[in-house]
């Protein structure tokens, strides 16, 4: 699997709009529309692989809070081996879905995605969690075998994160043996995930607050607002510099905090937790109490059930008392 992506990336799809591109994306969803009706049993197709245009994109990136989404970024004389991933989506049940984008059809929506996911070739493949974008593989389709076992780590990382649903649609054999569906959520959670995944973190996190100021209990919105307060934190910020600075200031608490931050949305979690635990050790006062404060909202964000939070949680109270 490809590294986490970058600090702050996310899928955003504002920017100028291209009259020529889109009137070639016109002409190629007709072309995919005609192909689809002269084809009967291409128009009954799976419940659990969808055609993704930029009018459905954010509807189904908001569904990745119930199931995992997998994005299939393909494009017409590039996709040898794509039904491999349709053949997945379908053994597994509606365990995800499979969002398919034909970029000659989708140029904006393609170019945003390339351009956020930091890729060079089609095609691109990347799983969604709460809005998340994890990529999976670019420019060549996996066999069968290298394929389930992408999914069965999207999925783990899926349920670390809550996130167990099923897609609606399933036979009614499988719906019998399937979990419900998870709920659809809160309108004020979709607008801070929505609000998250094109970027303006600001609105995210207001709209996480007014969910909080509704409902204090609201574990979710405790979550996606410290999810976003990292986000937030590490916008713009130099990485190579932040590390730098880290490296030559380790008494340097503000440094040691942004260094944190990165370490967490690089993926490297316990970095993250023993850097500030590193700081807590060696601290007093206001530095210890930040580094403190700094380290559980971090806990906030991975999530409770996780085994390296129940962890560090121990090291922190041994560091305390």
């Amino acid at each position: 699997m490809t590294q986490p992506t970058p600090p702050g990336a996310g899928l955003n799809l504002r920017g100028a709009v291209d009259l020529g591109a889109l009137a070639a994306r016109n002409s190629r969803r007709e072309e995919v529309a005609r192909r689809a009706a002269a084809d009967p049993a291409a128009q009954q197709g799976s419940p659990f692989v969808v055609d993704v245009t930029e009018d459905t994109f954010t509807e189904v990136v908001q569904s990745s809070v119930s199931f995992p989404v997998v994005l299939d970024l393909w494009a017409e004389g590039y996709d040898t081996g794509a039904e491999v991933l349709a053949q997945l989506a379908d053994e597994f049940g509606g365990r995800f879905l499979l969002g398919r984008v034909d970029a000659q059809a989708e140029p904006a929506l393609a170019q945003s995605l390339v351009q956020s996911l930091q890729a060079r070739a089609v095609p691109l493949v990347a799983a969604i969690v709460k809005g998340q974008p994890l990529p999976l593989f670019t420019g060549a389709y996996p066999s069968a075998e290298e394929g389930r076992a992408l999914l069965e780590e999207v999925l783990r990382v899926a349920e670390a994160n809550g996130v167990t649903g099923r897609v609606p649609g399933a036979d009614e054999a499988a719906a019998d043996a399937a979990e419900p569906a998870a709920p659809p959520p809160p309108p004020l959670h979709a607008e801070a995930e929505a609000a998250a995944l094109a970027g303006d973190y600001e609105a995210a996190a207001a709209a996480w607050q007014r969910a909080l100021a509704a409902d204090p209990r609201d574990a979710a919105a405790t979550e996606g607002l410290a999810r976003v307060g990292v986000l937030r934190r590490v916008q713009g910020v130099d990485l190579a510099q932040a590390r730098a600075a880290a490296a030559a200031a380790p008494d340097d608490v503000a440094a040691q905090l942004v260094a944190a931050d990165l370490d967490l949305v690089g993926g490297h979690v316990e970095d993250a937790f023993e850097r500030l635990l590193g700081v807590v050790r060696r601290s007093a006062g206001e530095d210890r109490d930040a580094a403190r404060t700094h380290l559980l909202e971090l806990f906030t964000v991975v999530g409770a059930g996780d085994p390296r939070v129940a962890a560090a949680r121990t090291a922190l109270s041994r560091a305390l008392f």
